[in-house]
């Protein structure tokens, strides 16, 4: 199999050295292998999607768990506030 480095990988995916590295250490590229301190990525290897939340719908951000707590009382209920 055939490798690239992360400066071949940054110039070909569009993205910054550092960006790759983190991809590589968070296993977001498949096949990647670490050898020493140098990331080896398959040529054939395909440029990770953006991960970030686009559609303004954060995980565990719901209408109950915004109003079930609260920061004056200490208490985790609405019904403790009435």
């Amino acid at each position: 199999m055939d490798y690239m480095t992360i400066a071949e990988a940054s110039g070909k995916w569009g993205l910054s050295a550092r960006r790759i590295q983190v991809l590589c250490a968070q296993g977001r590229i498949p096949g990647t292998e670490r050898l020493g301190y140098c990331w080896a990525i398959p040529k054939n290897a395909t440029k990770p999607t953006d991960a970030r939340i686009k559609n303004g719908k954060y995980i565990g951000s719901s209408r109950k768990s915004r109003e079930g707590t609260s920061t004056m009382t200490g208490t985790n209920s609405t019904e403790d506030m009435k």
